[in-house]
């Protein structure tokens, strides 16, 4: 039985009620739901229908790029371009924002996506996802660059699709994060999830242990202790988990707590950060705040960053929020230099090596 289930569209209605411009966005979102629903087809069907593999071309990041990277790119313009409800469009597969089209009536909003994410995994069959972030535009002239440059507090609404198992579309209004899972059988996104929440403590940490050796103290600190367990300062063992896809990581982190870190480290002295502020930071940033979770660089609040270009990466850092405020109180303390010196077993000189020893 369908009947008394919410339908997205259903919650849609009840959730915007009240908000300047509710029906253009609620007819938004439906749109990129559509989307997101021939997204999934193309990754449920993955070498059946000839979409994995790369392409012999990079984008603006310099990343080669996948076949469903394009394709999902074009599947978000083509669905959101006609119906007169955005102003202008920006991709993280494109080096510019994308114009609407003259033959088409311009809205009052602006999207901004990243496609695939995680679309290394594509090949692997592992879960990969869509990111989106809504925002407003007002004025009546088109879009430039500037006017996408809003921090995520500006944001209307927000949302990322999970290709899993099952698709799930997370989205938040700034009325809590709620999650619906895609019922391929009447094809509507049912609400399943309802005001997700975060746990505010957690044993359970993300990281790219490869790139230890260019992580900053506090990092070095935080894990140290996650990996001491019972017997170290935290009294408890740890979990660790990498997936390589931020979404599929949200995702968990969303349903049972834990941390995910993407810091700042040393690797490539240029970027501040690996992950990119408008497609990916600012978006999950709002679920994650709805949710009652933390999100930060490890020295500023997410939502609070000033874009100051259209491709700005940042560091994350994300999850139950007593975890999160410990470790940018870690960042606090070392770049005072009052936080305790860090030392691992891994990097200290062995008895074989000592002078004494070879005495």
């Amino acid at each position: 039985m369908h009947l008394g289930r919410t339908t997205l569209s259903k919650f849609l209605i009840q959730q915007l009620a009240g908000i300047a411009g509710a029906s253009d966005l609620g007819a938004l979102l439906v749109d990129v739901a559509a989307a997101v629903k021939a997204i999934s087809a193309m990754t449920a069907k993955g070498a059946l229908g000839g979409y994995l593999g790369a392409l012999a071309e990079t984008n603006v990041q310099g990343e080669v790029q996948k076949k469903l990277d394009v394709l999902a790119n074009d599947v978000l313009i083509r669905s959101c371009e006609w119906g007169g409800l955005v102003a202008g469009m920006a991709s993280e597969e494109l080096e510019a924002p994308y114009a609407i089209p003259a033959e088409f009536k311009r809205g009052n909003f602006l999207l901004v996506f990243d496609p695939l994410d995680g679309s290394s995994n594509t090949d692997v069959n592992v879960s990969v996802g869509t990111i989106f972030s809504v925002l407003r535009h007002d004025k009546t002239t088109p879009p430039d660059t500037a006017d996408y440059l809003q921090p995520g507090r500006a944001q209307v609404a927000a949302g990322y699709a999970i290709y899993g198992p099952a698709t799930m579309l997370v989205l938040s209004v700034g009325k809590g994060t709620h999650g619906f899972t895609l019922d391929r059988e009447i094809g509507n996104f049912i609400l399943t999830h309802p005001s997700m929440t975060i746990p505010e403590d957690s044993s359970e940490f993300a990281i790219n242990a490869s790139n230890a050796r260019f992580w900053e103290p506090p990092i070095h600190r935080y894990v140290s202790e996650c990996q001491s367990g019972r017997a170290g300062e935290r009294g408890r063992d740890f979990n660790m988990r990498w997936v390589a896809s931020m979404v599929a990581e949200v995702h968990r982190i969303l349903v049972r707590g834990g941390v995910y870190m993407y810091p700042r480290d040393s690797k490539d002295p240029a970027r501040a950060g690996r992950l990119r502020l408008m497609y990916e930071a600012n978006p999950i940033a709002l679920l994650i705040e709805q949710a009652g979770g933390a999100i930060t660089t490890g020295r500023q609040r997410m939502l609070d960053v000033v874009p100051e270009s259209l491709h700005q990466r940042v560091p994350v850092i994300l999850g139950s929020r007593n975890e999160v405020v410990r470790i940018e109180r870690y960042h606090a303390e070392s770049d005072a230099g009052t936080d305790k010196p860090y030392s691992s077993p891994l990097f200290n000189e062995r008895s074989l090596y000592r002078p004494e020893a070879l005495a």
